[in-house]
Order: structure tokens, then sequence, then C-alpha cells
């Protein structure tokens, strides 16, 4: 775990995250907010273009509470197949669109609580839609991120929790509605788990991380 960065080296990072894409966009398909929560409930342990793989096709027909439910069970199974933890995720999306249906009249609740209600909606999914959706300034804290913050030093800690506070607390407020995908998509593409790349990154010398690659 590297040192918390402070104020004016994080402020260069994100400068430079800003100038390299002003507008960073989550990479999970999704055609309303319904679809959205669907996507991000399924993607966890799993990649979003296979998430995306599964869903094209399934979003096509079943774009809302109702048309899920109408799809039933073995309809959204057979959809999502070639998704990690395929089944019982199947079963989280039937019972998260029955709730729904029958407590918020088939409209997705925007509230972190109302949200983490929801079954396989966590933080993190709750987060993510409050972000992506309602640009609400959510971190969502994933294995891209926590490695990220850690290893960089703009937002260290030993949970995700912690990350996400350091998150909230050290980057500067107009950094942090994009704060999430930023990281994300770094983490993702050049600080990458096994062999960072840190030859091309665009702020290697801000970077505390002391195993820095040629």
């Amino acid at each position: 775990m590297a040192k918390q960065l402070d104020y004016h080296t994080i402020r260069a990072i994100f400068e430079r995250f800003h100038a390299a894409e002003p507008e960073p966009k989550g990479e999970l398909e999704h055609v309303n907010v319904y679809t959205l929560v669907v996507a991000v409930a399924l993607s966890a342990q799993a990649t979003d273009a296979g998430v995306n793989k599964a869903t094209r096709e399934l979003f096509k027909i079943a774009d809302t509470p109702q048309k899920m439910l109408d799809l039933g069970l073995e309809g959204v199974t057979e959809h999502i197949k070639t998704i990690g933890l395929f089944r019982q995720k199947a079963k989280n999306v039937i019972k998260m669109s029955q709730i729904l249906v029958d407590d918020y009249g088939g409209v997705v609740p925007n509230s972190r609580a109302a949200l983490q209600s929801l079954p396989g909606v966590g933080r993190k999914t709750a987060n993510v839609v409050l972000n992506m959706w309602w640009q609400q300034p959510a971190q969502a804290v994933d294995t891209h991120i926590f490695r990220f913050g850690n290893r960089s030093g703009v937002a260290p800690g030993k949970d995700v929790d912690a990350v996400e506070r350091a998150i909230e607390d050290h980057i500067p407020a107009d950094f942090q509605l994009h704060a999430h995908h930023w990281m994300i998509l770094h983490g993702r593409y050049t600080c990458v788990a096994r062999k960072p790349k840190c030859a091309g990154c665009l702020i290697r010398d801000l970077c505390m991380f002391e195993d820095k690659n040629l």
C-alpha cells in the first residue's frame, strides 16, 4: 500500500485523466436505468464484455421489470448462461424485477438504500447506477480501482470501504463525478494486475508505485 498522495499531486493526476478523456463512459451496454441495474448486477465476477454479449439480445425483449417477469426464470437463465454464477444471478434478476413491480410501480428507485435492498444489488452496484444514471458522485470500488488506489497512492485503503472513503476525502470535488470511471479504465487497461504498463502510463511520474516497469 502506497502512502496517501497530497492534494496537488492528486489534482495533477486527474487533470491529466481529464485531458486524455474528458467524458469517460462505463462499458456496460444498457438502454435505460432498469437494464443498467441488471447489467451491473450481472457483472459481479464477470467481465463487462461477457455481460454485454449475454444481455444484448436479452435487453431487446426484456427492457422493463414486467417484460423480464414475462420472460420468466428459464428464459432469463438461457440468455445469461455464459456468465459466471448465471443460475443465482437469473434468480436475483427475477426477484428484483418482482420487487420493482410490486413495491415501486416498475420504476427503479434512486436512493442507495432502496437500491441495495434489491436482490443482487450491493453497495458497489448501487454506486455505479447512482453515478452513471443520476450523475451522483458515488464511488464504486472494484478490483481495478482498489489496485490502482493502493498502488498509486491516490486512494490507499485496507478494504473497499476504506478506498471509497479515501476517494471521497482526497479527490477534488470537480473530479468526483468521473473519478470512478477514470480509475476503473486506468486499472483495466494500464495499471493491470500482473504486468502494469508503466512505460506508457500518463501519470508515471506522479504515481507512488515502487515496482514500476521500465
